[in-house]
């Protein structure tokens, strides 16, 4: 179903991340950005559609007062909101947010630190575009923060902390499918696989719940109204979003799961695992009986490679891209 292309080939390898690839489609130029995270640099190739033209660029991890920071990075993530894109990367020290290829940096919010040092490791990780002006970003102690974007500038404020969570956040995803009101439109996990629902709104509200196994869910993904949760037993949960319902559960792989994603177009589920398989599935959702159905189509292997980033390069799951630790390509893969 799938073949794979000639690779993109990156500066630096990639991290053992979870979730350690970004994928922003510029149809009107006809370029693809990718971004990769290596310990202290963000890594961004800006690819043509017809693989012939790449241009690198390298971010630092930022810190107030600092002429070269040694903070590691633990996220970049491209936010798209109806009237700009933006990148924002996560590190030890703070969030940063820039202009989406990378050449302006718009916005820097420092992290709280403790004085004296403590055995948990201050972090920001998860990172989504919300409704039509929020970016949430997780951070370790459990907290969402989230930010008021403006549709240009750099006037971003901090507009209001969530505080749920009891444990480190791993992923945030978020989704509104159409222009109808969505009940759900964020979804959030954390260190113990507890998952949070979420409505947005000038105050978020906690819709639900739902509890984790002491098994840390490492990527999250929302659609129609569907949470699909990847853990470290290497399993694949989809849940109802309002309700918590647990409608499937798949023994998808051996191993860790890294990275999930979902093409919002066709409905195709992407899944990347420690083992070294990327996986294709298909959802089905049937409103009438409210049941979720998944077939599986199709399978990769990415000989001796702990994967750790895969992602779709288009709403309908034409191509996918896959990072793998201590590897300095991004390897794509179109349908056949």
């Amino acid at each position: 179903m799938y073949h794979k292309e000639k690779s993109i080939q990156i500066k630096n390898s990639a991290s053992a991340l979870y979730n350690n690839l970004g994928v922003l489609r510029i149809a009107p130029r006809r370029l693809t950005y990718f971004t990769v995270v290596h310990a202290n640099v963000v890594n961004m190739v800006s690819a043509s559609w017809d693989g012939l033209n790449y241009s690198h660029r390298q971010l630092q991890s930022k810190e107030p007062n600092v002429a070269t920071s040694t903070s590691l990075i633990m996220q970049a993530a491209f936010c798209v909101l109806p009237s700009r894109d933006l990148l924002v990367v996560t590190s030890q020290k703070g969030i940063q947010m820039y202009e989406s290829d990378g050449s302006i940096m718009v916005y820097w919010h420092a992290l709280d630190t403790p004085e004296t040092p403590t055995a948990q490791a201050v972090f920001a990780r998860g990172i989504s575009a919300v409704w039509e002006n929020y970016i949430c970003v997780g951070v370790s102690s459990g907290a969402i923060l989230v930010f008021d974007v403006p549709s240009k500038g750099s006037n971003i404020t901090l507009s209001e902390v969530v505080e749920e969570h009891k444990e480190p956040i791993t992923d945030i995803a978020s989704e509104c499918s159409g222009s109808q009101e969505c009940i759900a439109d964020m979804v959030s996990a954390d260190d113990g696989g507890n998952l949070c629902v979420w409505k947005s709104g000038e105050e978020f509200q906690l819709l639900n719940k739902i509890p984790g196994f002491d098994m840390s869910c490492s990527s999250v993904k929302l659609w129609k109204g569907t949470v699909a949760a990847g853990y470290g037993t290497g399993q694949i949960r989809l849940y109802e979003a309002v309700t918590g319902i647990l409608h499937v559960e798949i023994n998808a792989h051996a191993r860790w799961i890294y990275s999930l994603d979902i093409a919002p177009f066709s409905g195709l589920l992407l899944s990347a695992a420690e083992d070294s398989l990327v996986r294709v599935w298909h959802l089905t959702l049937t409103p009438e009986t409210n049941t979720v159905e998944v077939a599986h189509l199709h399978n990769e292997c990415v000989t001796d490679t702990q994967i750790c980033g895969a992602k779709f390069c288009d709403g309908d799951g034409y191509a996918f891209a896959v990072t793998g630790y201590d590897l300095s390509e991004i390897i794509r893969y179109t349908q056949t």
